[in-house]
C-alpha cells in the first residue's frame, strides 16, 4: 500500500495507494475537524488548492452529528462529497484533552462530552466501531495521550496500555471489515507510537508496534509543548525503528519549518490545523516569510498576498481588500484567507517532493526554511 520511490538520506519521496486514489508524499493533510475546514471552505474548495488528502475528527463527530447518522447518510464521503482518501484520528488526543474529568480503566476512558456533558465511554473497540460507522479510508488506533512532562513510569504503563489497546484495535477492525454491509471493508488502520519524550521508550514502544505489521505508523503525542529540539530528537530516535515499507504520519505537525525538518529525518505524512487558524487571524505563509494583513501597512496594498502564486484567492484579490475584510469582520476574509495558507502548504509539499525527484533537498531546506521562518 505504500511505495518508496526514492530517497535522499533519510527523506523519503513515496506514494499511498488507497481505495480512494493515490497520496504523493511527502504530504499534508487538510484539517476538516466536522468533516469541513473552518475558515468556510467546501470539498470543491480542496480540489481547487490541490488537496490531497482530508482529515476529520472521530471524537467531534461521534458527538455531533453522531456516526449514526453519519453511517446512515452514506459515509464521510458522500456527506461531505469529499471523493479522495479521509483519515480520521481515533479521538483519543479529544479525549485527554477536552474532557475536564476522564477515568481511564484497561477496557477504555469513561468521559463528558465538552458539548452537552453527557458521559461517553470510549475505548478501543468504540473508536474502530466510529470510524467504521464513518467510512474513513484510513482509521486511526485508539491510544493513551500522555501529558508532557511525565514520569518515566507513567510513560512506561501508558506505552504499554497503548500497546494492548492496539491489539484490539486491530482485532476490531478485521472484524468490522469482514461484515456485511460495512461501509469500507477495505479500511486501513495506522497504529500511534508514544513515549513521551524518553527517547529510549520511544524506540522500544515503535519496535512493539511494528510487529503487527499495520498498514501505516504515526508519531505521536509530540507538538504538544516540548521544545522544538527535543521533537526533532524524538523523530530521530524513533524513524530508524519504523518500518521502512509502511508510511511515517508525524501528527499535529506543523509550521513549514517543522515539515522540512521532519522531512529530513524520514518522515511521509503531516497534519496542523495551523494553515486554517492561522489565517482566519490573517497571518499568512508566502514565500517571502510570514506576513500579517492586519498591519496598517496594507491598507492600500493593491498587491495579491503573494505575487506569482496561482491561489483562488491571490488570482483576483488584493491585500488591501482582504484587511477591510478582516477590519469589517466578514466571513468572506477567513474564506480567502484560508484558501491562501492550504494552498501554499499543498505547494510547499509539491515543491519538497520535487526537490526529492531531483536529489536535490537538502539544498531547498537550506535555502526555504530560514525563508518561510520570517516573520515580515
Amino acid at each position: 500500500m505504500f511505495e518508496v520511490i526514492g530517497t535522499q538520506d533519510c527523506a523519503r519521496r513515496g506514494v499511498m495507494h488507497t481505495n480512494r486514489g493515490d497520496i504523493q508524499t511527502p504530504a499534508f493533510m487538510n484539517v476538516a475537524t466536522a468533516a469541513a475546514i473552518k475558515g468556510a471552505v467546501s470539498a470543491t474548495d480542496l480540489e481547487a488548492v490541490d488537496c490531497q488528502i482530508m482529515l476529520s475528527n472521530t471524537y467531534h463527530l461521534h458527538v455531533r452529528p453522531g456516526d449514526e447518522v453519519i453511517r446512515r447518510c452514506g459515509g464521510l464521503h458522500r456527506l461531505s462529497t469529499w471523493n479522495g482518501p479521509i483519515l480520521t484520528d481515533s479521538g483519543g488526543f479529544q479525549v485527554f484533552s477536552l474532557a475536564q474529568l476522564r477515568r481511564i480503566t484497561e477496557e477504555g476512558v469513561t468521559f463528558h462530552s465538552h458539548v452537552d456533558g453527557k458521559e461517553i465511554f470510549m475505548g478501543p473497540e468504540q473508536s474502530m466501531q466510529i470510524q467504521s460507522n464513518l467510512g474513513s479510508t484510513i482509521a486511526m488506533a485508539f491510544d493513551e495521550c500522555v501529558e508532557n512532562p511525565a514520569t518515566r513510569s507513567y510513560a512506561i504503563e501508558s506505552c504499554e496500555r497503548t500497546t494492548r489497546w492496539l491489539k484490539r484495535c486491530k482485532a476490531e477492525m478485521s472484524r468490522l471489515n469482514s461484515l456485511e454491509g460495512t461501509l469500507n471493508p477495505q479500511q486501513m488502520l495506522f497504529g500511534i507510537n508514544q513515549g513521551c519524550t524518553y527517547p529510549d521508550l520511544r524506540r522500544e514502544h515503535m519496535k512493539q508496534i511494528a510487529e503487527l505489521d499495520l498498514d501505516g505508523y504515526a508519531i505521536g503525542g509530540l507538538a504538544v509543548g516540548e521544545p522544538t529540539e527535543t521533537m526533532y530528537e524524538i523523530i530521530e530516535a524513533v524513524t530508524p525503528c519504523m518500518p521502512t515499507d509502511k508510511i511515517r504520519y508525524l501528527m499535529g505537525v506543523g509550521t513549514p519549518a517543522n515539515i522540512l525538518n521532519a522531512v529530513e529525518r524520514g518522515v511521509d505524512l503531516f497534519d496542523c490545523v495551523m494553515p486554517s487558524r492561522n489565517g482566519r487571524h490573517g497571518h499568512l505563509f508566502t514565500k517571502q516569510g510570514i506576513i500579517n494583513l492586519n498591519n496598517n501597512k496594507y491598507e492600500n496594498d493593491m498587491a495579491p498576498i503573494e505575487e506569482g502564486c496561482s491561489c483562488p484567492t491571490c488570482r483576483r484579490y488584493s491585500r488591501a481588500y482582504i484587511r477591510h475584510l478582516i477590519k469589517s469582520k466578514e466571513m468572506l476574509a477567513n474564506r480567502l484567507c484560508v484558501l491562501h495558507n492550504l494552498y501554499f502548504y499543498n505547494h510547499l509539499m509539491q515543491d519538497i517532493r520535487t526537490a526529492l525527484d531531483e536529489g536535490c533537498f537538502s539544498a531547498f531546506k537550506a535555502k526555504w526554511e530560514p525563508i518561510l521562518s520570517t516573520r515580515i
